[in-house]
């Protein structure tokens, strides 16, 4: 499956004397994630494209990195490979890309799985950094930063699989709003993500549809998921706990049908 390009984003420091300034570091690349499948023994060929958005020329180093998400859903990179990375599999088409002002390259990697592969899934990152850093000025004081974008590949190894449990109904707090959620533990072979069709009512009588977060659930996770709601185009208004959501959750070829009341 694959999504629009996305943006990097600088850390730019911030200092006593002022706000930083950066220039040079303004990758795109699309997708930011790649989901394929692979038989074991097949040799599987991808392709990503990396634009320079800056004005002037640029070169981006790009390598393989494995990842792990955190408990607050965020997202870490080691260079170090994993206990069971697949990353010896994968083979990227050169270290170094350099692109004049605005080009594009499109960038090839393959991943060969061996024939005695086992269901699973293969997950790894390519990552994209500046070859060198850039400089933020804060006043008199320059500082090097380093920009970096790291899209996520998935690889789903024969019939490797999601099985998902679904526990709750629990409620979490997101940006100061309490919001209905559900614990999920994945026992299969393979990643997913929730979607579905849910509505619900508030306390004050408030109707809304809920969109369930759709971070990743890798197999032998347990993540706990908001139901974010909404009311169309309107602003929803802060909900009344106890909530009442029903409706249809679906992940891959599965359904559950919910009818939770959260407190």
């Amino acid at each position: 499956m694959r999504h629009p390009s996305c943006i990097a984003a600088l850390f730019c420091l911030i200092c006593s004397s002022g706000t930083a300034l950066a220039d040079g570091f303004a990758a795109l690349v699309s997708p930011p994630r790649v989901e394929a499948n692979a038989r074991a023994g097949a040799l599987l060929r991808e392709v990503i494209e990396i634009t320079n958005g800056a004005g002037d020329p640029a070169a981006f180093r790009v390598h393989t990195a494995d990842f792990a998400l955190g408990r607050d859903n965020s997202v870490s990179f080691q260079d170090e490979p994993l206990p069971g990375s697949c990353r010896p599999w994968v083979a990227i088409e050169r270290p170094l890309v350099k692109l004049a002002a605005g080009a594009t390259a499109r960038y090839r990697f393959e991943v060969q799985v061996p024939r005695d592969a086992p269901a699973t899934e293969c997950r790894f990152a390519i990552m994209i950094e500046a070859d060198e850093p850039s400089v933020a000025r804060a006043s008199a004081v320059k500082l090097p930063i380093v920009g970096r974008i790291g899209v996520i590949v998935y690889v789903t190894i024969g019939d490797a699989a999601p099985e998902l449990e679904v526990f709750g109904p629990t409620v979490v707090t997101l940006n100061g709003q309490r919001l209905p959620a559900l614990r999920i533990h994945n026992s299969g072979t393979a990643h997913t993500r929730l979607g579905g069709f849910l509505s619900g009512r508030d306390a004050a009588g408030n109707k809304y549809d809920f969109t369930p977060s759709d971070f990743p659930i890798l197999p032998g996770e347990e993540r706990t998921l908001a139901l974010s709601p909404s009311v169309g185009d309107k602003a929803a208004p802060p909900l009344v706990f106890p909530v009442t959501v029903k409706g249809t959750l679906e992940w891959g070829q599965q359904r559950k049908e919910l009818d939770e009341q959260f407190k």
